[in-house]
């Protein structure tokens, strides 16, 4: 069955991926751009099925119009694919508060507002598909991320939170959790903190460096995410989360590993704190 997709964020990597593979399965793609050339190659992919509207989503009155036009002039969206995004990089003592909140404003406040923007059609209509592009690191973190972990840890507890509320509606909440792809995320997406303090040189500075040189590299393959995506979005029983690459799958179960064999071992500490 021929869908309407609103995907956020198609001008490269992932956001692009999924676009091209539901144009190829033969579904209209609304995807948001940035600027009128980034939209109007993006329009040229599949004339008429391929829709480009420019959208920052940030500007939370934009989101609400854009959504209503596509609404009533293309046609209801029947899956939401939160992508836009980006990273921030540094050591959370060298990050500044505008860095911090730039980041939730496009990572979490222009998610919420979509989100919010696209549910009363999907709420009347009791249809609906929305997917949180999150990141494994929403679910472990690793130094000198912390505005870019804590932004996507928020996506995973807005889905987990909106998942149940919206179910009985008829409408399905994804996350997905991908490792490292070959995107621009690491290069021209990633904003990097310049150093100021050289205590932590030891920890970040080889991470820094190892993200740079792999950026580029990196394992997973942004075609075959799109298309395991648009193939799970077709099952019938799709999961609430799905880890995308050997990476994810691995960094992540170590990290809930960990996690576990320390909650194992404070388990009667954390008993006692009850009334007797």
């Amino acid at each position: 069955m021929e869908k309407t997709f609103f995907i956020t964020g198609v001008s490269t990597g992932l956001g692009r991926a999924i676009a091209e593979q539901a144009l190829e399965r033969g579904h209209t793609v609304i995807g948001t751009l940035r600027n009128e050339e980034q939209a109007a190659q993006f329009a040229a992919l599949a004339p008429k099925r391929s829709v480009a509207r420019i959208l920052d989503v940030t500007d939370h009155e934009q989101v609400t119009s854009v959504i209503d036009e596509v609404t009533r002039h293309i046609a209801p969206i029947d899956v939401l694919v939160n992508n836009a995004g980006y990273g921030v990089e540094g050591v959370l003592e060298e990050v500044s508060l505008d860095d911090a909140r730039a980041q939730f404003e496009v990572n979490v406040f222009g998610v919420i507002a979509v989100t919010k923007a696209v549910l009363p059609s999907m709420r009347e209509r009791r249809a609906g598909q929305i997917c949180f592009i999150t990141s494994m690191g929403g679910l472990r973190g690793f130094p000198g991320l912390s505005l870019y972990h804590s932004s996507k840890y928020a996506v995973e507890g807005i889905a987990d939170s909106l998942r149940p509320e919206v179910a009985p509606l008829g409408i399905h909440v994804m996350s997905v959790e991908p490792g490292a792809f070959r995107t621009d995320w690491a290069g021209r997406s990633m904003h990097r903190v310049e150093r100021s303090i050289p205590a932590y040189d030891d920890v970040f500075r080889p991470v820094r460096e190892t993200r740079m040189a792999n950026s580029g590299k990196q394992i997973g393959n942004p075609a075959m995410a799109g298309k395991v995506l648009l193939s799970v979005l077709d099952d019938p029983n799709p999961p609430g989360h799905l880890l995308l690459g050997s990476d994810a799958v691995r960094l992540v179960r170590e990290a809930r590993a960990a996690t576990d064999k320390e909650f194992d071992l404070w388990h009667e500490v954390s008993l006692s704190t009850d009334f007797t």
